[in-house]
Order: C-alpha cells, then structure tokens, then sequence
C-alpha cells in the first residue's frame, strides 16, 4: 500500500469515527454536572488595611484564580495561540483541529499534536478524572458543548487558565507569574506570557528552572504562533524573541499570602460570627475584605513578639504564652492584633480576641472608680485601708501594710485591695455591675458580690475586652465598638457587608478626665512605671492575678497592662494556656506584661508625635498630700512633746506636794505623841498658813 492510500484509509476511517460519535453524542447524557463548574474557581480572599492597601491573602485551595479583566491580552492570545488558535470560533469541539492533528499524527508515525480545545481540556481538568478510557473521552466531548452553551468564552477561558497546573505547586496563571517571574500576571511581559502558555503542554519537561533551552524553545514557538494567527506584529515578534529569561527564584511564593496570620484569623471570624458568611465561602469566594490594619503597627508587633528577653519567665520550660491588642480609640478600630507566641495554627486560638481571664486590679478603675466619681467622690477623698472583713470575704493589700486611710489616687496609683473593695461596699455592688455593662464586660449572675472589684469573675474578659473598655477614657466618656472589618466586597465587587458605627456613653467626660489622672499616676509615680514611653503621656493600670493552689499561693496566674495615649490603647495578657502548680509565673505585672506594652507602644508610636491628655497632673496633689502628712506629724510630735511636758511637770509637782503633806502630817503626829493629847487649832490660830502654801 502507498502512503498516499494510507493516509486516505485513514482519512475514510476517522470520518466514520467522528459521524458515529456526533450521532452517538445526541443519545448520550454523561453523569458529570457542569452547573457548578464555575463554583470551582476557588479565589483567594484579599484583606486591605484602612488605606484600601492589599496587605495579605488566604485560600483554602490549591488554586487562586483571578478575573478574566485581570489577564493582560497578550497573555490569553499566548495561550489560545499554543492551545486551540480557533477557540473563538468552534463550540467546544474543533473538528478541523482533529482532523488536523490525526493527519499530522499519522504521517509522523507518532503523537505530534493534540485535537483537543481549551473547553475539552478545562472539562478534563475540573469535572472529569484522569483515566483514560472511552467512556472519559466521549464524556470530554459531551461535556465540552454542554459547556459551550451553559458560558461565554471569556468564562472559559477565565475558569481555565485560572485551573491549569504551570509545575512547581503553582495552579493558575497567577500563581505561575509569582513563582517564575515574581510578578502579578498583570505585569508580566509578552515574552513571559509566551513562556507560561508554553509550559501548559508538559509542564514537568518544559520546567524553565531545570530545562530552559527547551522552554525557550518552546518560548519562541508560541510567540510564532502568535504572529502567525495575527496576534502581535513583526517587530513585537523580533523584541521578544531576543528578550532574555529572567526568571525569579523557583521558592519564591506569593508574599501576601499568609501575611498577619492572627490578624487575618480575627477578621475572618468576625466576618463569620458578625456577617453571617460560612468560613467555607470566605476562603474560596475571592472577597474582597476592607480593614482598620495599620500595616506599620502590625509589622512591629509582630516583631516585638519576637524578643523572647521581653517576655516574663514562668516555672517551666513551656513558653510563657501572650495576646495584645492596639486599637484606635475614636473609632473602635483594631490597628493591630497578636494572638499568641511560637507557631502559628491557621484559625488557632487566638489569645487576643479568644482569651477568658480574670482581669485582676485592671478592673478596678472599670468597677469601683468611675462609678464613685460618678456617686459624688472626689479622687482626692480619703478611703479606710484597714485590715478588714465583709462578711466571709476579706480582702488583703499585696504586702499585707495598711496605712488607716489613703486619698482614692493614691489607692489607684499604688493598686490597693482593701480601700477599692470598701469603697464598691459602700456605693453597692449594683453600681459596679452596671457601671462594667456600659463599659462592653460581659457578666454573670455569679459574678454579683464584692470581689468583682479585684477582677474576680466566673469567665473574664479578653485582652480586646479590655482594651475596648478603657478606650472610654481616652474618648471623652464614650465607647466605640471594637470592630477590624469596614465592609466586604464580593468577587464581583458588591458590597455585602458593612460596618455601622456603635458608640455607648459610658460616663462623662469630667469622670474619664479623673480616671486618666488617676491612671496617668499609675504610670508616672505608682506600679505602672516600667510601662512608661519616651516623651509620650501614658495612662494604664497593672492587673496581677494570684494562683488558686494551695500551698503555691505566692504563683501568679496572670499578668495584664492595659495603657493608653490620646491616639492608641493598647492592652496585653501573658500567662501559661494552662496554669497549674508547675506553670506559673512568679512575677506580677508592674515586671513582666507592663513591660512587653511598653515595647509595643514605643514601636507603634514611633510614627507619631506625642500628645497629651490636658487633664489634672496628681502630682501637685502628692506632693500636697506629703506637705499636709508632714504638718500632721510636726503637730503630733508637738502634741506628744506637750503631753510629755505636762505629765513631767504633774510628776514634780505631786512629788513636791505630796512629799511636805507627809513632813506635816509626821510633824502633827510626832506632837500628839509627845503631848499625850491631840492639838486643835483655835479659831484665831490658822492651821495652815495660806501665804506659805501658796508660796510652797
């Protein structure tokens, strides 16, 4: 037989094949369901801070596919070139293109060129396995058209070049731009954009990291097919072709991924338990979600989590463990967030917003403090420290001294237990509670008695709880609800969620203004002096929390500092996950949490130029209250020198007097005796010489 009857034998044969499959095709209903095809492009969820800045993705797929409008031109004319020139003008099955290809098979004596279009290979890549069988095959076909009527061919494309495999773990075209060239698609050049179509055919064999002359090759081949289907010109062919690979690292991934895992935790779910979106349709729907992130302030938080020096030390080895929050004050905004040391788990816990402590003395301001004021006390009223009992409970000063009365700051400067738990007895601990409800603390009904004033509750608060809470002082009397999201775009762009402002008058602005005195006391003359910053103003208060073990009643459970300027709270929990008699801590808060704030806002504040509170500085009101002790001593010294004085000069005169009434008395006997008689004196003969006793 001559080659020529061969390749017409052929020809005969592959028609019969094609009739029968066209017929066989309007009988057969393959099981595949291409309705949800387009629910498969899995797109990476976008977090931007609160300038509209991308500053990290998430994705729980393999794939991150991008839009259609977001593929240069050049980059789909390279594809469609290499992959199926004629995709805009067939319904998903090229018959020319088959024919072609089994012709040019045929007379090559092996597989040259494949008949398959970009529809048949995106129902292969997402609806089909890979087994190669018949059955498979005419699935592929059917599926094909189906496909063809159900999109348009823009959709194809999208859904297809944001599927396919470009080696080196990199599914899309996107994420094969990152992983070459270290660029977005968007910004990659024609001749890149020839060399990723090119890598599509076999992406093991055309790898440009470990074969770059035969992807260059292949390179070149593409970028001809280009020209040759009128897709570039001749000169933009020439430039091209003579442009040399640059390729980028093959480790190099995608930078924002993964980028503020606890951060990006947070919003995540807030947007579920907030906006009701399942987690599910978060990670793969390509939301847009718009924040209150500073990227500045998360970048350095993330830092100082780093010096382990900062960071108290417990009774073990295992890690002592910290969250901390930074938030804006006037709008409620979480700026920057840390859930936690070590290794980070993707949806972990998250020791910022997910944390339940007892909040220790850092509650005192919050339950006892700004109700008094609120009740008519001035923070310069004196309150009983005395050792006393209420009932069963009796609370005790760290140190066990007692001074019988101090001034309500100097109680708030020096975190004194038994004049703050008097003080909510006597305004009543319905005060306190309500006073805590407007300040954003949950509470339960156990939590209603007198302890609440040292922090003592049922569950307890979060470091976000607490920074929220005292967020009041620094914003005239009022609260922002905390929030990190502003709104939600979906992949299309439409906004389906948004944040609307919440504010609570928690107290006035007089009463805030005498708490940030108070706490600013904390900070520059009582225990909070190791939270202080350079040239800034900071109010805060130490929060310590004592083991519940017998017989390690000296172990602290808890650490907290929470501070704040007039632009930035912050607020910050270290502690062991779980607490027992071997791990715990043995310093309080003034030495280990005051002192990782402190880090945190001296980096965060770096940007910024200080300002200030404009309220009353405590100061003058020390130094008064020493002046006015100190008159109080001077005038019980000369009080005891005057008792002194008195009781010496009473001593002198019964000796004096008490001595001659004796010598008289001796006298008056000795003469009775001698008489034998007694004498009585004569009316005109005085017993007693008045002058003389005068005298005496």
């Amino acid at each position: 037989m001559t080659p020529s009857s061969l390749i017409q034998g052929g020809f005969i044969l592959f028609s019969t094949v094609i009739l029968l499959t066209v017929g066989f095709l309007a009988f057969f209903k393959p099981e595949a369901n291409i309705d949800n095809l387009k629910d498969q492009l899995e797109r990476s969820t976008e977090i931007y801070d609160e300038n509209g800045e991308l500053a990290s993705k998430i994705t729980a797929n393999k794939t991150e596919g991008i839009s259609i409008e977001e593929i240069p031109d050049h980059v789909k004319n390279a594809v469609v070139s290499i992959e199926d020139h004629r995709f805009y003008g067939h319904n998903g099955i090229d018959y020319k293109g088959i024919f072609r290809a089994f012709y040019t098979n045929l007379k090559a004596g092996e597989v040259k060129e494949g008949g398959s279009t970009i529809t048949q290979q995106l129902t292969k890549t997402a609806l089909l396995e890979s087994d190669r069988t018949y059955k498979r095959k005419l699935e592929e076909f059917f599926l094909a058209r189906e496909v063809e009527k159900e999109y348009s061919k823009d959709e194809i494309l999208e859904m297809y070049l944001n599927q396919i495999y470009f080696g080196h773990g990199a599914w899309g075209i996107n994420k094969a731009a990152q992983v070459y060239f270290g660029k977005e698609v968007k910004d990659i050049t024609v001749a890149e954009g020839a060399m990723l179509a090119g890598i599509i055919n076999v992406p093991s064999a055309l790898d440009p990291y470990k074969h770059l002359d035969k992807s260059k090759n292949r390179r070149d081949l593409v970028l001809s097919r280009m020209k040759e289907h009128g897709f570039i010109k001749k000169d933009e062919y020439r430039s091209a072709v003579e442009e040399k690979v640059a390729l980028y690292g093959k480790q190099q991934s995608d930078p924002l991924k993964g980028k503020y895992p606890y951060f990006v935790d947070h919003v995540l779910s807030e947007a579920s338990k907030r906006y009701h979106i399942e987690m599910d349709e978060l990670l793969t729907g390509g939301y847009k979600i718009h924040t209150t992130l500073d990227q500045n302030m998360q970048k350095v938080a993330e830092e100082v989590y780093q010096d382990d020096s900062i960071f108290p030390k417990g009774t073990s080895d295992k890690m002592v463990q910290s969250g901390a929050v930074l938030l804006d004050p006037k709008t409620g905004g979480i700026r920057a967030l840390i859930g936690g040391r070590g290794e980070h788990q993707f949806l972990g816990f998250n020791r910022a917003t997910q944390l339940k402590r007892s909040p220790g003395s850092t509650m005192k301001p919050l339950a006892v403090y700004t109700p008094a004021l609120e009740e008519g006390y001035e923070i310069s009223d004196e309150l009983k420290d005395e050792k006393m009992a209420f009932g069963t409970y009796e609370p005790s000063n760290l140190g066990g001294e007692y001074k019988g009365e101090v001034p309500m700051y100097e109680a708030v400067m020096k975190s004194l237990n038994v004049p703050t738990v008097w003080l909510l007895n006597e305004i009543g601990v319905e005060k306190g509670m309500e006073s805590l409800k407007r300040f954003g603390i949950s509470l339960e009904k156990e939590d209603r008695n007198l302890s609440i004033a040292l922090g003592g509750m049922k569950y307890g608060v979060s470091p976000l709880d607490i920074a929220g809470a005292f967020s009041t002082f620094t914003n005239d009397g009022e609260r922002m609800q905390s929030h990190a999201i502003v709104k939600i775009e979906d992949a299309q762009g439409k906004v389906v969620a948004k944040w609307k402002k919440e504010k609570t008058r928690v107290t006035t602005k007089g009463v805030a203004d005498k708490m940030t005195s108070m706490l600013l006391g904390v900070v520059e003359y009582g225990t909070g002096k190791n939270a202080a910053v350079h040239e800034w103003e900071i109010a805060g208060k130490t929060g310590s929390t004592q083991l519940p073990i017998e017989g390690a009643e000296n172990g602290v459970k808890d650490q907290w500092f929470v501070g704040f300027t007039p632009t930035l709270v912050g607020s910050v929990w270290t502690g062991y996950d779980k607490t027992d008699a071997k791990n715990h801590l043995t310093t309080h808060s003034s030495e280990g949490a005051a002192i990782v704030f402190q880090r945190l806002m001296a980096e965060a504040l770096k940007s910024q130029k200080p300002k200030s509170f404009n309220v009353e500085d405590i100061g003058p009101l020390i130094e008064e209250h020493k002046e006015e002790l100190k008159r109080e001593e001077r005038r019980k010294y000369w009080e005891d020198k005057k008792d002194d004085l008195k009781n010496g000069l009473k001593k002198w005169q019964d000796k004096i007097f008490n001595g001659n009434d004796k010598e008289e008395k001796q006298k008056d006997e000795d003469k009775n005796h001698g008489n034998g008689e007694e004498d009585k004196p004569s009316g005109n003969d005085p017993a007693i010489n008045n002058e003389d006793y005068s005298n005496q």
